[in-house]
């Protein structure tokens, strides 16, 4: 995820379409003609993202807008795993999270992915399927590395409380007392990316609890499952899982300048609606509202949508 950055402006939540788009000089252009590769994670914030350079921009590669660089992507169903890292007691979170893994697959937003292909033709499902959990305190204390985090994955595989699954992502979800040291809420919400972990390639992906820091990395203050820090998480989940399965190991899709999919949409929403507590929301998934930022469609130019 290469700009999964929220802030809490109003204006942001009535974005339609993706934004952002500027006119590009010469020199841009002859920029863009190079491609660079994504790093799976945020580059910045709501400050950069508002500047004209940081702005995601679907002008950034021809065709629809994003390129195919013959790398994997995760096909047939996709796995989702959490692991709760830290202090989870009595956090709503676990009921609102879970009840989104369970729902997103089969949704018309994650059928957007369906318009990526592998090398064979071959498309994303639209089917996600909430494998199971595990939960942990504070093994690596409340600062993590990202070598502690890919940790945290292999100790729960090799452990045996989760299975190691190569059609999987494993996201390591932390309460809001926990830091990744390498930029949580200064450069980053979320990531995610790949490692060998017994003997096999495991995507997985790191989410932090934006009740750390809310002006960097909530939509808005009351969400609408009254619980901000996971409506903040739900978006960058989605986020994170999107890019997962269509840039598992970081060479598959993305523009030229480095943006996956979900980045090319990333702080867009939308039409947006009202809940009953006030929240703003954009979709529902089961019997639950959510806003969730739009992903980017690899078809007829390419577009910003919630739903395909």
């Amino acid at each position: 995820m290469r700009a999964m950055r929220y802030v809490m402006l109003s204006s942001l939540l009535a974005a339609v379409g993706c934004g952002g788009m500027e006119e590009q000089s010469q020199d841009e252009q002859t920029q863009d003609s190079v491609d660079v590769r994504p790093e799976g994670r945020g580059g910045g914030l709501a400050s950069e993202f508002l500047s004209n350079a940081a702005k995601p921009s679907g002008q950034a590669a021809p065709g629809n807008g994003i390129s195919y660089h013959s790398g994997p992507i995760i096909t047939g169903t996709t796995n989702v795993y959490y692991i709760w890292y830290g202090n989870w007691s009595g956090n709503t979170a676990t009921t609102i999270l879970t009840d989104f893994a369970n729902s997103i697959g089969g949704s018309p937003y994650y059928n957007i992915n369906t318009t990526y292909t592998n090398s064979a033709g071959a498309k994303v499902s639209n089917a996600v399927h909430y494998a199971g959990s595990t939960t942990v305190a504070y093994p690596y204390g409340t600062s993590l590395s990202d070598a502690q985090i890919q940790q945290i994955v292999a100790d729960a595989i090799n452990g045996g409380t989760l299975p190691k699954d190569t059609n999987a992502v494993y996201f390591v979800l932390t309460s809001s007392d926990v830091n990744a040291s390498s930029g949580f809420c200064t450069q980053y919400c979320g990531w995610h990316t790949h490692g060998t972990i017994a003997g096999s390639d495991i995507k997985y992906s790191f989410v932090g609890n934006p009740d750390r820091c809310p002006s960097s990395c909530a939509a808005q203050t009351t969400g609408p499952n009254g619980n901000a820090g996971a409506d903040g998480m739900a978006s960058i989940l989605a986020h994170e899982l999107e890019e997962a399965v269509t840039d598992p190991d970081l060479n598959a899709w993305y523009d030229n300048r480095g943006y996956e999919n979900a980045d090319k949409c990333a702080w867009t929403w939308g039409t947006t609606y009202t809940t009953a507590n006030g929240a703003k929301a954009n979709m529902k998934l089961g019997t639950r509202d959510y806003l969730i930022q739009q992903n980017w469609v690899n078809a007829a130019g390419g577009y910003c949508a919630v739903k395909y």
